[in-house]
C-alpha cells in the first residue's frame, strides 16, 4: 500500500503548524508573553511566545511539515516497493 504524497503532506503539515500554534497560545495562556530565545526561535526566524509569534509560527511549522512529509511519504513509498518486489521473488 502507499501513501499519497500530496494529502499526507498537507495533513502533516496542518497538523503541525496547528499544534506549534496551540502550543504557543498554551504556553501564552500559562505563562504570559515572552520573546527569550528558544531553540524553536532559532530554526523559525520571528517565533516567539507572542500572539504576532504563533502567526509566524504556524506558517514556518505549515512549510516544514509540509516539505517533511512530502518526503517522508515518497522515501515511505520507495522503500515500500522495494520490499513488495523482494516479497514477490520469494
Amino acid at each position: 500500500m502507499n501513501l499519497n504524497i500530496k494529502a499526507f503532506a498537507l495533513s502533516i503539515a496542518i497538523l503541525w503548524g496547528l499544534g506549534l500554534f496551540l502550543m504557543t497560545w498554551w504556553i501564552i495562556a500559562f505563562d504570559g508573553t515572552s520573546t527569550e530565545t528558544t531553540l524553536l526561535s532559532r530554526c523559525y526566524r520571528g517565533y516567539s511566545f507572542t500572539a504576532m509569534g504563533s502567526i509566524i509560527g504556524l506558517a514556518w511549522a505549515f512549510f516544514d511539515g509540509l516539505i517533511g512529509g512530502a518526503i517522508f511519504a515518497w522515501l515511505y513509498n520507495c522503500l515500500n516497493s522495494r520490499i513488495s518486489k523482494k516479497t514477490e521473488q520469494a
